[in-house]
């Protein structure tokens, strides 16, 4: 019974959607290719919005490097695969794309970095994905994010 409720409490932490009043969020990586968070939203209240990743594994980022990439839910795909082809060394991510919102460089194990959104770019009336871009991972490390009152 206590196994199921931990459970039930796990998987309702990775549902709910992450609200920050405070205009900051923490959002962790691990060696399994995955976030403990699958939704995130932003209060329009805020200026800008302080996004922290951290690697909560252990491999270095030549072998399961994450980022934090924020895209329009429309571009992540083309962003993602393009972000591929450029290298760990560019971060998987084209810094002169103006679809790239925010992004973090890529992180290894045990390590973590900051990006600040700046909150006036995002709108209410769109849907917003963050992923990991680095090769393979966008498909599974992904999540909305959504500006709200």
């Amino acid at each position: 019974m206590i196994r199921k409720l931990a459970l039930a409490s796990v998987l309702a932490a990775l549902t709910a959607p992450a609200f920050a009043a405070d205009c900051a969020v923490t959002i962790e990586g691990t060696d399994q290719m995955s976030w403990n968070l699958s939704n995130i939203e932003v209060s329009k209240s805020c200026t800008k919005f302080d996004v922290t990743l951290k690697h909560v594994g252990t491999l270095p980022k030549n072998v399961m490097g994450h980022n934090f990439v924020l895209t329009k839910q429309a571009d992540y795909q083309a962003v993602a695969q393009e972000g591929m082809a450029l290298g760990l060394d560019k971060n998987y991510v084209n810094d002169a794309d103006a679809r790239v919102i925010a992004h973090t460089p890529v992180i290894g194990g045990g390590e973590s970095a900051t990006v600040s959104i700046d909150v006036s770019k995002l709108s209410a009336d769109e849907a917003y994905e963050y992923f990991c871009s680095f090769p393979g991972h966008f498909a599974i490390m992904k999540g909305t994010l959504k500006l709200v009152d």
